[in-house]
């Protein structure tokens, strides 16, 4: 709601209150709610531990029994993750709020190659555009005049290396491993669009790319008619939209992970996915590109997988693959490239991922 529509929602008499005083009460109840509701998510947060072990108590099975881990590990990592990603979407949200596909287009305008997949897989995390603006966008990058290395630098980045991921990550296997995925997902972003870049393929772009008039993002206020009140209700509107989308994948993988804390022993994960296995690496990239899941879906998979032994790089190159290389994302890109791309795009970007997880498992093996 616009501030000139909040002022005609308030209509001024005897012993009201005026259309500049709802102005003012306004935000301060947004600002303190948000405030309140902020200081309530940590306080839940962090009892959750101590709540899930004693609801599992209370369960007529063993808590030292395989069927007592996996469930202990359900009921904790079910609301945990549920929080951490109503949470970091609704930040994300309000910052999203400060974008616009025009803003981005224009600040990637006329950008070189090498500083602009910089520039362009560093708002890929900032950046993270609903579906129905991802092929306009795409097409907006193509008519601006931005190198088709840069424009891809953006796309790479923006489901790889999003925030729900790196807030996950942070969340539930520590800031280390967040920040080398951050630097590790950068790297093949801002590599691959700069080598498909060197290559000169515009040409395989689908011919009715450039004829198509590139058009804006989900309906969305007028940037200079946006409060901070307005911000708050993107947020929202954000996080309701995400959490209302996801929540079922993110129970399948919670349940998935919950199965491998419980029945898998931790031995023989370690020697299917462990860094001695020279053949794990590829082996889960293959496994991850035919999966669907978001990184809410999947951040559970790899707590478990971590848990039992599975190696830092056959784990990361796994859920790289699944966010970056998934088949839904290839049908997606289909629309807008040729099938000549398509399979530079898979492998180049493959290639970066094979690299990222031999890297990580010959440093943390």
């Amino acid at each position: 709601m616009s501030a000139s529509h909040l002022a005609e929602s308030v209509t001024p008499a005897a012993g009201s209150v005026t259309p500049a005083a709802g102005r003012r009460s306004s935000p301060l109840l947004w600002y303190g709610g948000t405030v309140l509701v902020l200081a309530l998510w940590l306080a839940v947060y962090i009892g959750l531990r101590p709540a899930a072990d004693a609801l599992t108590g209370f369960l007529p099975v063993a808590r030292e029994s395989r069927l007592g881990e996996a469930l202990a590990f359900f009921l904790y990592d079910t609301p945990k993750v549920l929080m951490l990603l109503a949470l970091v979407v609704f930040v994300m949200g309000v910052v999203q709020s400060f974008f616009s596909p025009e803003k981005t287009r224009a600040f990637l305008s006329g950008r070189r190659e090498g500083a602009g997949n910089v520039m362009a897989a560093g708002l890929g995390i900032l950046t993270p555009f609903c579906s129905c603006s991802a092929i306009p966008l795409f097409i907006g990058f193509v008519q601006a005049g931005i190198p088709l290395g840069v424009t891809f630098s953006f796309l790479i980045a923006a489901p790889m290396v999003n925030e729900v991921a790196l807030g996950l990550l942070f969340g539930l296997v520590g800031w280390q491993v967040a920040l080398l995925y951050l630097a590790f997902g950068l790297g093949v972003a801002i590599v691959s669009g700069w080598v498909i870049g060197r290559l000169h393929i515009e040409s395989w772009l689908q011919d009715w790319v450039r004829e198509l008039n590139a058009t804006g993002g989900c309906c969305r206020v007028p940037e200079d008619e946006i409060t901070g009140v307005e911000r708050l209700r993107e947020g929202l509107a954000s996080m309701r939209e995400i959490v209302g989308r996801v929540w079922l994948w993110i129970l399948a993988g919670i349940a998935v992970g919950a199965g491998i804390h419980g029945y898998v022993p931790a031995e023989l994960m370690a020697r299917i996915m462990g860094a001695e296995a020279w053949w794990s690496v590829p082996a889960a990239i293959g496994l991850g590109i035919p999966m669907y899941s978001n990184a809410a879906g999947i951040i559970p998979v790899v707590e478990a997988l971590l848990d039992k032994g599975a190696a830092l790089g056959t784990t990361l190159a796994f859920m790289m693959s699944v966010l970056a290389l998934s088949l839904p994302e290839i049908v997606i890109l289909k629309k807008v490239l040729k099938g000549r791309l398509i399979a530079v795009f898979v492998a180049i970007v493959g290639t970066g991922i094979l690299s990222v997880g031999f890297l990580f498992n010959v440093l943390f093996g």
